[in-house]
């Protein structure tokens, strides 16, 4: 049995121009100070250079050597924008062009590629630091038909996920060959955003054994899925684990959809830790109770609070809620070991 490992910090909303949000470095004595004993680091050329890290194991080894000067290390290195940049909807074109570097914009194919290629480049990095797992977004090209109206014309979600494998095949197999789990975080927006999502992906990559699951309660909570049943199903496949909050309170005037609200009068909304409604300690005993390997990773986003009060609350509430699992069973006081004998003898079969 493993005990969860934590607290860490997803870095991708500190990201800033002024200390000590501006460089890793800064980022890191920061964290370190608040409590947190690892970085889930974006691969943003601002903190972490993804193609020279594929490239150097010099450039790798410094920068765990920084990060353990502080006592951090990196818990996994994210792709979230690359991931959604793998597949875009015409619809969305536009909007995530901003994602891809300024000499791609308004060049798809180029885009893609660039998005594939950074893919590739991660797995490589994630193995020189010698990581066990990797978080991404799937992209999404059936999003915008998840409501079934106008009704979707027969084979239109197997031919979008179909095809969503192909792109993603040779990534996995990327992964696979460097011996690190690829965690798809389900999200809105997202093709994989649920667990039957999630099973029409896995069908379509012959069950890859890389293909696994970035789980995080918050995205359940406002599609009021059952994020504890979720764990007991899908618990061979979670490998990551972000620990976010939210809250979902309906009205008479709206509900899921949020009426275009935003996101301070939705009525599904994110919170930082212990502010939100989600079941936080029978969380961190199912992922006790599956043996989960990896990190409790801090993701902050919260419409009211301020994120830096985020970041310091957050780091105390994972560390009270990770459990150390017990070496032996509570029932075993006298440590006692039954031979073959004795089991025959009790139950008469001598």
């Amino acid at each position: 049995m493993k005990t969860i490992l934590g607290p860490a910090l997803f870095l991708a909303q500190y990201m800033g121009d002024k200390a000590p949000f501006d460089t890793l470095e800064n980022l890191a004595r920061w964290a370190s100070a608040l409590g947190y004993k690892a970085l889930q680091l974006p691969t943003d050329v601002r903190l972490f250079d993804l193609e020279l890290a594929a490239q150097s194991q010099t450039y790798c080894d410094d920068i765990a050597g920084m990060l353990a000067g502080h006592g951090l290390q990196v818990s996994e290195l994210s792709t979230h924008l690359q991931g959604q940049l793998l597949a875009v909807h015409p619809a969305y074109d536009v909007l995530f062009d901003g994602f891809a570097p300024p000499a791609l914009r308004g060049n798809a194919p180029a885009r893609t590629a660039w998005a594939e290629n950074q893919l590739h480049c991660a797995a490589i990095a994630s193995r020189r630091l010698g990581l066990r797992a990797h978080v991404t977004f799937s992209g999404a090209l059936a999003w915008p038909y998840l409501y079934p109206w106008p009704q979707r014309p027969a084979g239109l979600v197997e031919t979008a996920f179909a095809e969503l494998a192909r792109r993603w095949r040779p990534v996995l197999d990327a992964f696979d060959d460097a011996g690190v789990d690829l965690c798809y975080e389900l999200h809105p927006g997202e093709d994989l955003h649920d667990g039957v999502t999630f099973e029409h992906f896995l069908e379509a990559v012959d069950h890859h054994p890389r293909a696994n699951i970035l789980y995080d309660p918050s995205h359940f909570l406002l599609q009021q899925l059952d994020y504890l049943a979720f764990i007991d199903i899908y618990h061979r496949r979670i490998k990551a684990f972000h620990v976010k909050d939210a809250e979902f309170r309906p009205t008479g005037r709206q509900g899921v959809y949020g009426g275009f609200s935003d996101w301070r009068e939705r009525a599904g909304r994110f919170r930082s830790l212990g502010d939100g409604q989600i079941d936080f300690k029978a969380i961190f005993s199912k992922m006790a109770q599956y043996d989960f390997p990896g990190w409790a990773v801090l993701e902050w986003e919260c419409a009211l609070k301020h994120p830096e009060d985020g970041a310091a609350e957050g780091a105390e509430f994972i560390r009270r809620h990770i459990i150390r699992v017990s070496e032996r069973a509570f029932d075993d006081f006298a440590g006692g070991q039954v031979q073959t004998a004795q089991i025959a003898q009790i139950l008469g079969l001598d």
